[in-house]
């Protein structure tokens, strides 16, 4: 079965996870195109897609505009497929944060229309080579304000593998 991968990327690891989604699918015998809509030139085709996993990060409690608009902009050819969203956030590392995780997710989807078959919060990652002093600040004070990294100088991966791949393997082999 084909599946479209289409996801946006900021810091990397949003595009990682679409790595590893890819390699998922193909071992699962499926057939992977895997498209990054974050370059502005990416051409996004549903033709020949019955099955589409999408996936974005957060930052600033949005996912990336043009990610967005693009599903605004695809909300019919994605209601005519089967569709899995993968929101991709640091909140979703902490169980304290869940809850605000969804809410991004939440509020991606009335912002688009988007009412995928499926959705997923993955934990991302802390990059400190990403970041400016602003940005670097609110990880500190906000989002890992009680835990041990210091996102000044601490590169950590919070994506739980197994889970995802567990996500994505239960997604491609539920009814349609």
């Amino acid at each position: 079965m084909p599946v479209l991968i289409l996801f946006a990327s900021i810091e990397g690891q949003t595009r990682k996870i679409a790595q590893f989604i890819e390699e998922t699918v193909r071992s699962a015998g499926h057939d992977p195109t895997i498209v990054d809509v974050s370059d502005k030139m990416a051409d996004v085709t549903f033709d020949g897609f019955d099955t589409v996993i999408l996936a974005a990060p957060v930052h600033e409690r949005r996912h990336p505009p043009n990610f967005e608009v693009l599903l605004t902009a695809s909300r019919a050819d994605l209601e005519a497929r089967r569709t899995l969203m993968i929101s991709v956030s640091l909140g979703a590392a902490f169980p304290k944060l869940m809850g605000e995780a969804q809410e991004y997710m939440d509020e991606m989807k009335m912002r688009t229309g988007l009412k995928p078959n499926a959705e997923a919060l993955v934990a991302g990652a802390v990059r400190p080579s990403s970041y400016g002093y602003y940005e670097t600040e609110v990880l500190r004070h906000a989002i890992l304000r009680h835990q041990t990294i210091d996102p000044r100088t601490q590169e950590c991966e919070f994506t739980d593998w197994d889970a995802l791949g567990r996500v994505v393997t239960r997604f491609l082999s539920a009814d349609k």
